[in-house]
This record gives C-alpha cells, structure tokens and sequence, in this order.
C-alpha cells in the first residue's frame, strides 16, 4: 500500500466510532493487494451482545449523517457477529469467542495491518 495513499472517510469514520464505543482490539488490514472482497478489514471485539448491537447500530446512523454508502449489513447481535459493508471497507464487530474462534486476523495473516491515528 502507497504511504502517499489515503485512507478512505469510510475507514476513518468506522474506526472513530468503534474506539468512541469502547470497542476492545481494534484492527485494521488492508487487503487491496490480495484480495477482491474489500480494500480493508476492520475487526473489532465486543464484550457482549448488547455491546455488539450499540457498536453496529451507532455505527450505521454515523454513516447515514456523513451520506456513505453501505451495500449490506449481515448478521446480528445475537449471533455474536456483525458485519457492515461499505463496498471498499467491512466491518466485523464480534465476541471474543467468535473472533478466537474464527480468527480472521490468521485467516487474512498476508494482509498488511494499518495503523489508523487517532482523531484529536
């Protein structure tokens, strides 16, 4: 990934809202030069059910105000795994049982983890 290259408002917003929602282990992979399904991953823990559905709903009413688009929003809260897709970003808030379980950060291990800044 170009270091010139800038990290699209659908990143930015997702990561912002998660870290404001208390999401726990934030990361972030970009995926660009392996794969097709989605320029970046963002995988998020979190620490219940409820948890889960206040990160997945605030984050797709922070989309809405900034007018991005979403092509789908899959699962559910209950199932411990959420996913919002932005076309170029998806999102995986999860469990922590699900996500050791399915370990998409193993799964996806020739991605390139991107470290997104904090917003001050």
């Amino acid at each position: 990934m170009s270091e010139e290259k800038s990290l699209p408002e659908s990143l930015l917003l997702s990561v912002a809202c998660l870290r404001e929602r208390l999401a726990e282990d934030i990361r972030v992979l970009y995926l660009g030069d392996i794969s097709t399904v989605a320029d970046y991953f963002v995988i998020a823990t979190g620490t219940s059910n409820p948890h889960l559905r206040a990160l997945s709903e605030d984050l797709d009413i922070r989309r809405k105000e900034a007018r991005l688009k979403s092509t789908r929003k899959g699962g559910d809260p209950q199932s411990g795994w959420v996913i919002l897709d932005f076309g170029d970003v998806v999102v995986h808030i999860m469990t922590p049982s699900l996500r050791d379980f399915y370990a998409l950060e193993q799964l996806w291990s020739d991605a390139k983890t991107v470290d997104v800044p904090h917003e001050d």
